[in-house]
């Protein structure tokens, strides 16, 4: 099995997340996310497991790109996620850059902005395993 096309379209569970990334690289990765109704919990805000999938989506993106010319990618085995700002609607930017890139392990910091005034949503460290591609 070769390594998957990042620039294929997402899965459903991804689309419906509304992340979508842009940069794609093994020292940063950026992308938004569009929020609304559809990532709504029933009071009304943005379920938490939404911030937790772009988090561990970007970081998982940026990991797999750094270790891919050695046949390897990355799979998530902590994902700490704060949640700092409640959130109905609108764009929020996504950054994930490296804390530390080992030869076994890597760790990833996320930050969600709002994007109409940079405030911080939520912030999340992910701790990835580089693991051989299957096949």
């Amino acid at each position: 099995m070769s390594a998957p096309d990042l620039g294929a379209p997402a899965s459903a569970f991804l689309a419906a997340s509304g992340f979508t990334p842009d940069e794609m690289t093994g020292t940063r990765v950026t992308g938004t996310l569009e929020l609304g109704p559809d990532q709504h919990t029933p009071w009304g805000v943005v379920h938490g497991g939404v911030y937790c999938t772009a988090i561990e989506s970007a970081a998982s993106i940026g990991a797999s790109v750094a270790v891919a010319d050695r046949g390897q990618f990355a799979v998530g085995v902590n994902n700490s996620t704060d949640f700092l700002r409640p959130v109905t609607s609108g764009r929020l930017d996504v950054l994930a850059e490296p804390v530390q890139q080992g030869r076994t392990l890597q760790l990833w910091l996320v930050t969600l902005t709002r994007a109409d005034d940079g405030k911080v949503v939520a912030r999340g460290q992910v701790r990835l395993q580089n693991v051989p591609l299957p096949g």
